[in-house]
């Protein structure tokens, strides 16, 4: 397993892979582990550093998530979402064909493993407010407004 740090402009990121591709992009408090970048990791890592910048609108690395079928469903449905653009969880639901799983493509939303390259931050509330994001509803703002999407 390989794992990279990076340092984003909203905090600390850590990057893993397996041979198959990226499995984690998450914000973490500190490196907690030796890092182990392959050309993977450092591939995602310039990617990021290309969206941070305005340079990158679609990400290209190969992706390999650990999730249930109806998890990868929805992390599927979150990459049709464009750059700079919203929709509402309900959005989510009916796209993956299950208008009614609109709490469990929120909890699915939640455990998405891949911050930013699979786009759960431009998911809002049907009202258009900001709900929930695992890297904190500072963040999630801060993304949208690199997007501008708000």
């Amino acid at each position: 397993m390989a794992l990279s740090y990076w340092q984003s402009p909203c905090g600390l990121m850590a990057i893993s892979a397996d041979e198959k591709g990226i499995t984690s992009i998450r914000f973490v408090s500190e490196s907690t582990a030796a890092a182990s970048p392959s050309d993977l990791t450092l591939a995602c890592c310039e990617q990021l550093e290309a969206y941070f910048d305005g340079r990158l609108t679609t990400f290209s690395v190969p992706l390999n998530p650990s999730g249930t079928v109806f998890q990868q469903q929805v992390w599927r449905q979150l990459q049709s979402i464009p750059y700079g653009h919203t929709v509402s969880y309900g959005a989510i639901a009916n796209g993956i064909g299950q208008p009614t799983a609109l709490r469990a493509v929120g909890m699915a939303n939640g455990k998405n493993p891949l911050t930013i390259i699979v786009p759960c931050h431009r998911v809002i509330g049907s009202n258009g407010k900001l709900t929930g994001y695992a890297g904190g509803l500072t963040r999630k703002q801060f993304l949208l407004a690199l997007e501008g999407a708000i």
